[in-house]
């Protein structure tokens, strides 16, 4: 029965229509080089619901990627033609492998263009003889029997429903030694080939440059294998996925391993994680017993999975090994014990507090002793490039230096249509009903958002501080309808217990009297892993902010920038690398909630300085960032250290372009430069002419003159010293 659609286009209905969701299957033949016959069958998850055979006539002029133009052009149609009038959401997409041979681009369409994740399958188009004859075996008229088209999109239509969880996600495949499989083990196709990731980088040089490597690897034969500690959460896992995908599509020969999960070891480095943040009282320690914990843990995963003949870590496996984070330091001996001369890299994605662990005795140094004494046998320290970030007990010949980055292509960050974004926007309507939580009242009000994990290092009370001392002052001077409401929202963690006692303390800060006039107003939500969901409630923000209180680099910020949404956040960790100040977004000191309420206020009063803001935000994200730039370091890495290599703390992505003679030219969007300098010239002395110190927030070189009436003195805060100049803000404050 179609539901007709008079009332969507109103907008107090703008996310108030609920679309049921459907699976589809699509098969193409070519009958003749000119004759497409195409197959469509869609699917409610319990059975197929209709059918449609469509015959596609092609001019006898047209080349082979017309046709696929053409037939892609021709699903894409009917397909949102089926969902407007039965008022559904396609999510699912299952492929014959033979349309693939009309149409190899119909996944990453389908992907881009309606939001479904294409899967795609071997289905037989031949009827074996057993199906052939029939149950009563009746005689065959002829030697070969084709399996009609309908039938073949019905059949990979009922596959792919089998490919989404509950969730109606797709679903993660774990393999054997517990091997992270991409994409649903590799089977759903978000990319098609590598000419998307090429669209998304603003330099000719970081493609040029990592297609050399991707060469140089594959001639090579390199294995890389990356180990950390969970497949799905946070952002680790994020990078981990996107950059797999770009290797597979690059035929870079790649692997990634997590151990299997213990709720009580990750307590334990959750806490090892706050302590080195400095985001716990001073009492919070880590045993004996604790790190034994650990140990036991590793130990028993490399020996059940890695080291055995055949895994990843034995003899003939992987080439380059690479370690995350803090969790699974432990591996490095291990591997060192069987396998001396393989190159293993430490990678450290969080900020460690170097001036807390540089004092006797104090939690941080304990638990960085109890790490250091595992990360030293690395060849290569990973860090994110803050100088604050480093002890020095890591040598400077050792280290190399790497921001986190984001995926230009994946469900966070592509651009979603309009019946997708109010999808997603219903769904998120529904889940705040079912908690009983305030809702957004998008489109009618406005809203200002934030997006990270809820850790005690995101300064979620100052968000929420911030946004009543707004509220306060737009109350007086705006109608109710004018005024804004605040979204908090991400995703979990499985290696993140802290998630659900940060929440319920936040919502306990919700019911106190100073923020109860405000509560309904403010939506503070825990969102599964949908990525799109996260996607299309970035996309409709008018501002968003990341007040972090320790940070490590947080590539949420280039995610908002990207979404060309003016942002303002603290001067924590790697943020201020990413934001221009008064350019892209503002930055305030962490906890420093008048600023922050200060800008919210001149940006939501003043249209054309949010409007210029926003479209220097979308152009101001460096090709670093990206999932292209992400890979051409490691892969740098690679091809280096398989012969002997010391990065000397210089960024990855510098040395990279420089020997495959492609440096940095001027006019190209890069983030700022100059930590480590000072010490490397003490230290190394081999500080090159011409390396300068750069003012954070000097990305780029596009102009973009703003006026800002309350700022009298440009930011000058250099990289180097914006720990010295940074209070001790809030290291008490999230005390567990």
């Amino acid at each position: 029965m179609r539901r007709r659609m008079s009332k969507i286009e109103e907008v107090e209905n703008w996310a108030g229509l609920s679309l049921a969701v459907m699976f589809c299957g699509v098969a193409v033949i070519a009958k003749t080089p000119h004759l497409l016959e195409i197959g469509i069958c869609t699917h409610d998850g319990t059975y197929s619901t209709d059918y449609c055979v469509h015959q596609l006539h092609i001019p006898e002029d047209a080349s082979p990627a017309d046709r696929a133009r053409m037939c892609i052009k021709h699903i894409v149609e009917q397909l949102k033609f089926f969902s407007t009038e039965h008022t559904l959401k396609f999510i699912g997409a299952g492929i014959t492998e033979k349309s693939l041979e009309v149409a190899p681009m119909l996944p990453s369409v389908l992907w881009h263009d309606m939001d479904i994740v294409a899967i795609v399958y071997k289905v037989a188009y031949i009827a074996p003889p057993s199906l052939a004859n029939g149950a009563m075996g009746g005689e065959l008229e002829e030697n070969i029997t084709v399996i009609d088209v309908d039938e073949q999109a019905d059949s990979a239509a009922r596959k792919c429903t089998k490919d989404f969880g509950p969730g109606l996600n797709p679903c993660l495949t774990i393999g054997y030694r517990n091997q992270v499989l991409p994409d649903t083990g590799h089977k759903a196709r978000l990319v098609c080939n590598l000419d998307e990731y090429k669209g998304t980088v603003m330099s000719e040089g970081t493609w040029s440059s990592a297609m050399q490597y991707v060469k140089e690897l594959r001639m090579r034969k390199i294995k890389i294998a990356y180990f950390s500690s969970t497949p799905q959460g946070g952002g680790v896992a994020l990078m981990r996925h996107a950059l797999l995908r770009f290797f597979r599509m690059a035929g870079v020969q790649a692997s990634w391993y997590v151990p299997k999960p213990n709720p009580r070891v990750f307590r334990i480095t959750k806490t090892n994680h706050n302590i080195l943040q400095g985001v716990t009282g001073p009492d919070v320690r880590l045993t004996k017993s604790q790190s034994a914990q650990i140990d036991e843990w590793i130990l028993a995963n490399a020996e059940r999975s890695w080291l055995p003949p055949g895994g990843p870590l034995a003899a003939g496996g992987a080439d380059v090994v690479v370690i995350d984070d803090p969790q699974m330091p432990g591996l490095i001996p291990l591997i060192r014990r069987s396998r001396p001369d393989v190159p293993i890299i430490y990678r450290s994605h969080i900020e460690i507090r170097s001036d807390l662990v540089a004092q006797k005795g104090s939690p941080q140094e304990e638990v960085w002793s109890y790490l250091w004494n595992y990360i030293r046998h690395a060849d290569v320290f990973v860090s994110h490039p803050m100088e604050s970030f480093v002890p020095k007990s890591v040598p400077l010949e050792k280290l190399a230096l790497m921001p986190a980055s984001t995926d230009w292509l994946d469900g966070l960050n592509k651009v979603l249509r309009e019946w997708d974004l109010r999808y997603y926007h219903h769904n998120f309507k529904t889940m705040c009903t079912d908690l009983h939580m305030a809702k957004l009242q998008y489109p009618q009000r406005n809203y200002i958002i934030q997006v990270a994990r809820f850790d005690p290092s995101k300064g979620i009370p100052d968000v929420i501080n911030a946004f009543c001392k707004l509220r306060k002052r737009l109350d007086d001077e705006l109608p109710f309808s004018k005024t804004p409401q605040l979204l908090i929202c991400g995703h979990g963690a499985v290696d993140d217990p802290d998630a659900s006692i940060i929440y319920d303390e936040i919502m306990k800060l919700l019911e106190s009297d100073r923020y109860a006039r405000w509560a309904n107003d403010i939506i503070v939500m825990r969102i599964g892993p949908s990525d799109q969901m996260l996607n299309a409630l970035l996309t409709n923000a008018r501002l968003a902010l990341q007040l972090s209180i320790r940070e490590g680099f947080e590539v949420k910020v280039s995610e908002a920038l990207h979404h060309g949404k003016p942002t303002i956040a603290t001067f924590a960790g790697g943020i201020p690398l990413q934001i221009q100040h008064g350019k892209t977004g503002f930055l305030v000191h962490p906890s420093d909630t008048d600023a922050v309420a200060g800008y919210m206020y001149k940006l939501w009063m003043d249209k054309n300085l949010r409007d210029r803001i926003a479209e220097a935000a979308a152009r101001g994200v460096s090709d670093e960032a990206g999932t292209v730039g992400n890979a051409l370091c490691w892969m740098y890495l690679a091809t280096k250290l398989s012969r002997g290599f010391k990065p000397g703390a210089r960024w990855v992505f510098d040395l990279a372009r420089k020997e495959a003679g492609e440096p940095w030219r001027e006019g190209e969007t890069r983030l700022p430069r100059g930590v480590f300098v000072e010490r490397r010239r003490r230290e190394l002395g081999d500080v090159e002419e011409g390396e300068v110190v750069e003012v954070v927030g000097g990305l780029g070189k596009d102009e973009v003159e703003i006026e800002v009436e309350e700022e009298e003195e440009k930011v000058k805060l250099k990289v180097r010293d914006e720990v010295e100049e940074m209070k001790k803000w809030g290291e008490e404050a999230y005390a567990s």
